[in-house]
């Protein structure tokens, strides 16, 4: 069912007032006092327009809004947003909020950005962004860097994972960049995260992937692409519900084939606003009950 276009307006016009937050709020505790799991995470990257006015705000009605978890990013003021890795994970808790997983530049500092993660109670470190190589063997060499770096996160009992986009799913001197980054890892040693809007975009089938490498995708962003897309795929991306990906048959397929950690991400068309936009995402999610 699409999420209905009047409803959407209407809400965001409330949490523009301050009104729909509220209610959230009371909303959330309802949910948490039935002993309902709070199955949904959100990439901080989503608010990244209005993160830094009010970061402490900002992460704090997403508690209230009924998501479970936060995926931080390496921001100007790092990954804790100026707070200490320890800081930051008990703010996070007394908002009923975790963080299992973040995004950094895993080239640089990446054994103090481990110990940090560490400290925070962190069980992912990943990678967000590699970029296009110009041969499958750089690939490979990419490949090899990422058991290095899963090898230094599990002796701080931690676990590596890489973040795609669309070209690590497009044929390149014959084969599939993700394959390669797949099979010449070790998966003891490094996970993945599946972006499913850039999968999708890339022309490949999310469900087959899952299929193909059981157990290899620990982590996915839940986002969605529009039903019209521009060839300017930044722009693609919708409040979840209202694009054409079948979250229900992927994220069911994803978790019978080891994924876990599911987080909401938007990159563009915020509509009324990155905060709106995600709640909006999130209610939706819950009312289909994936």
């Amino acid at each position: 069912m699409k999420y209905p276009r009047r409803t959407f307006i209407r809400q965001s016009a409330l949490v523009g007032s301050g009104l729909l937050l509220s209610s959230l709020s009371g909303y959330a505790a309802n949910w948490l006092s039935r002993g309902k799991v709070r199955k949904y995470g959100v990439q901080l990257w989503s608010l990244r327009d209005i993160l830094g006015k009010d970061p402490w705000g900002l992460i704090a009605k997403l508690g209230e809004s009924g998501y479970g978890s936060v995926e931080s990013f390496e921001g100007p003021t790092g990954v804790y947003w100026g707070k200490t890795p320890k800081e930051f994970s008990a703010f996070l808790r007394s908002h009923g909020l975790s963080m299992p997983s973040i995004h950094c530049n895993v080239f640089d500092r990446f054994e103090t950005k481990v110990a940090e993660a560490a400290e925070a109670g962190v069980t992912y470190v990943l990678c967000p962004w590699l970029g296009p190589q110009k041969t499958i063997d750089d690939f490979k060499k990419a490949a090899e860097r990422f058991n290095q770096m899963g090898t230094i996160c599990k002796k701080n009992g931690l676990r590596f994972g890489y973040h795609n986009h669309d070209y690590s799913f497009k044929e390149l001197e014959g084969e599939i960049p993700q394959q390669i980054l797949i099979e010449y890892t070790d998966r003891n040693l490094v996970d993945f995260e599946m972006d499913i809007f850039w999968v999708v975009a890339a022309g490949a089938d999310p469900i087959e992937w899952f299929e193909r490498y059981p157990n290899r995708f620990r982590l996915a962003h839940i986002k969605d692409r529009t039903k019209k897309p521009v060839a300017d795929e930044s722009k693609n991306s919708v409040v979840i519900g209202t694009g054409h990906i079948d979250f229900k048959s992927i994220l069911l397929a994803g978790r019978d084939k080891g994924l876990k950690e599911l987080i909401v991400e938007q990159e563009a068309n915020y509509g009324a606003g990155p905060l709106e936009s995600v709640v909006a995402s999130l209610q939706y999610l819950e009312s289909k009950k994936f």
